[in-house]
């Protein structure tokens, strides 16, 4: 029996629903308002000498890196297929996820690096002067935040997300630390705070380090559970068998699934192949669907039918 692509039926219906979202105003109002702090940022913690201010601005500098990537994925994800990329470059926005986090992992290795040095030799800082400058960080950082905090669905766009939220947070924390040092004097709080934001940075990063590497090697999406998409096909009228069945991202917000579906009675069916395509986006979120059905010929069997065969 031929593959049957049933992506035309469904998108009259539904179209693109998972299609990522415009932020490119997000993007640059971020970018401009995350530039700017840290040039501002940069400059205090110089004069005031606090590493703490100094790790936050290249943090920030790492970020505004991740946001342009993660705005230009998201352009390029938007651009129409053509021959030679039938899917479009919609894979780009895996990679800028993928990429983020590797950067933003080398730049708290930096960090650490530094603290550690700072902790063997403390240097005093301007407390005042880090206060008001890690509290400007803090409105800007959870500002930027709050103009991604609807795109969860996206990898990419929650990538920008996590990073503008945790500065948000190790701002304020860097505000306390500060006002500690000046109550007690003790210098070895700037570099513990660094340490701190390392720590903090590191624990929000793996996850999307992990999602985006899974994402790149074709794994399937975290949000699908494959049992119960097996589950789902087992049931259908007239099906005795499912197997080859693959399901990976196209994009960070695209999902697509090819299987191959074991149907004795040899009856093409439109009307299936609709309800099917319909209820795998609505139960799963799954888009592209290509389905192959197979009478299970024992004569001629399917040489894909075992799970270890790709």
């Amino acid at each position: 029996m031929p593959h049957l692509h049933a992506h035309g039926n469904h998108s009259h219906a539904h179209g693109h629903s998972h299609a990522p979202a415009n932020y490119g105003r997000a993007f640059a109002i971020g970018v401009a308002l995350n530039l700017g702090f840290v040039i501002v940022e940069a400059g205090f913690g110089a004069w005031s000498h606090s590493l703490s201010l100094l790790a936050d601005a290249g943090h920030n500098l790492s970020d505004v890196l991740g946001l342009l990537l993660a705005w230009g994925a998201s352009v390029l994800a938007a651009r129409l297929p053509t021959q030679r990329r039938t899917y479009g470059l919609r894979r780009s926005s895996i990679l800028a996820a993928l990429l983020n986090a590797i950067i933003l992992l080398l730049a708290v290795g930096g960090i650490a690096w530094e603290a550690v040095q700072r902790l063997i030799h403390p240097e005093p800082v301007a407390g005042g002067t880090v206060m008001v400058v890690a509290g400007i960080g803090f409105l800007v950082n959870g500002f930027t935040a709050w103009l991604f905090m609807s795109g969860h669905n996206d990898l990419n766009i929650r990538g920008a997300f996590l990073h503008m939220a945790a500065d948000a947070a190790v701002s304020l924390g860097v505000v306390f630390a500060a006002l500690a040092m000046q109550l007690t004097g003790w210098l070895w709080l700037d570099p513990a705070t660094s340490l701190a934001i390392v720590v903090v940075i590191t624990f929000g990063t793996w996850g999307l380090l992990r999602e985006s590497l899974d994402l790149a090697l074709d794994a399937v999406p975290a949000n699908i559970h494959p049992e119960k998409v097996i589950a789902y096909l087992q049931q259908l009228p007239g099906v005795v068998a499912v197997h080859d069945l693959h399901i990976w991202g196209m994009s960070t917000t695209e999902t697509a699934l090819t299987v191959h579906l074991v149907k004795p009675d040899a009856t093409l069916d439109d009307q299936l192949l609709a309800r099917i395509n319909r209820e795998l986006h609505d139960q799963f979120g799954i888009e592209h669907t290509t389905i192959q059905f197979e009478l299970g010929d024992a004569d001629h069997p399917c040489r894909l039918a075992p799970d270890d065969v790709v």
